[in-house]
This record gives structure tokens, C-alpha cells and sequence, in this order.
């Protein structure tokens, strides 16, 4: 079993013959570090999970750019508005690193239906989660402190912190560079 399959296999109870089955509709894709996944007003046509390396998805404002989130090995990328309802992108998605992915296009992945027949209460389940990240994300947001919050990601992506420019640690955050590096020297020292 690949990654990919042991993701869809792990968090949605799918048979490994079904696994195989999605998982053979997935194409191998590299994105070489500071290549483009996606660029805002583009339509995103394809879905891809993450083997490997970390992508930035982030928004183009007048006067700054705003990481809205970092995807790293083992989670899904899309633009949802745009793979699911044809909108064009609001988001850039950047490699900061090498990538390696499995994608599958929006044709193909229109076909998981009839391949798998239970593939919709997958989905269903595929898009809950994803729902609960976001409304677990929007409550961090109104309910903690700047400094509850880098303590958060610090405990559950400790290694970003290496890995990922502060700034887009800060900004995916809801905070200055200059807040993030204040509770950084505070917690450090």
C-alpha cells in the first residue's frame, strides 16, 4: 500500500481493493520548490494528496500576501471553490520545497462513483473533515491569544518551524512577524 492508500484506507475504512482502485485513478506529479500548484484566477482541475515536500497556499492582497494555509506530506490540496463548484482561484499555491504528489484530475475523479460504489459517503465523510479543520481553525482564531495559537502549531508542527519562512508561520497565524518573533524570544527564553 502506498501513502495514498493507506490515508484513504486508515481514515475512511475502504477496502484495500477500493483503495487500489481510487488510488490507480491518482497520477504521480513532481512540483519542483517554488513552482506553482495553482495561481489565483486560474480554475483548479485537479486534487492532489501529498507524499512529500510542503506547499503554501496564500491570497494576493493590495498591500500584502496572506498565508491562509501550509500543506505538508498527508494531507489533501485543492481550491474546494474551484475543484467543486468551477470558480476560478482565489488562492496561489506554491512548492517551498521539492514535491512529490498523487493527482487526479476533475474528470477522473468524477468517475470514483461508479468505480467504488460507496464512494459518496466517502466523500461526505472527505468533506466533513475537512469542515471540522476549518471551523477548528476559525475558533483558535476568535478564542485564543497570538501566543496560544503559536503554541498550538508549535506542538502539532514542531518541524515547520525549520522548514517554512517565520513570516508565513505568522501570517497563517494571524500575526505580525514581529508578534510572532516577540513570543518566540519570550518562549525560547
Amino acid at each position: 500500500m502506498n501513502g495514498l492508500e493507506s490515508y484513504i484506507h486508515h481514515h475512511f475504512g475502504i477496502s484495500p481493493t477500493d483503495c487500489q482502485r481510487v488510488s490507480g485513478l491518482f497520477k504521480i506529479e513532481t512540483l519542483e520548490k517554488g513552482n506553482y500548484f495553482l495561481r489565483s484566477g486560474k480554475f483548479c482541475d485537479k486534487l492532489s494528496f501529498i507524499e512529500s515536500g510542503i506547499l503554501r497556499v496564500y491570497v494576493d492582497l493590495p498591500e500584502k500576501d496572506v498565508t491562509q494555509w501550509i500543506g505538508t506530506a498527508g494531507f489533501f490540496v485543492t481550491d474546494v471553490q474551484g475543484f467543486m463548484f468551477r470558480h476560478p482561484s482565489r488562492f496561489n499555491m506554491q512548492a517551498l520545497t521539492d514535491m512529490r504528489l498523487f493527482t487526479i484530475s476533475y474528470e477522473a475523479y468524477l468517475t470514483m462513483g461508479t468505480l467504488v460504489p460507496k464512494w459518496h459517503e466517502f466523500e461526505k465523510l472527505f468533506m466533513g473533515k475537512c469542515f471540522v479543520m476549518m471551523e477548528n481553525r476559525i475558533l483558535d482564531f476568535i478564542s485564543m491569544t497570538a501566543e496560544e495559537r503559536y503554541l498550538k502549531m508549535f506542538d502539532q508542527n514542531r518541524e515547520l518551524f525549520n522548514q517554512v519562512p517565520l513570516q508565513y508561520l505568522a501570517s497563517m497565524l494571524g500575526m505580525t512577524p514581529e508578534t510572532f518573533s516577540r513570543i518566540r524570544r519570550k518562549l525560547v527564553s
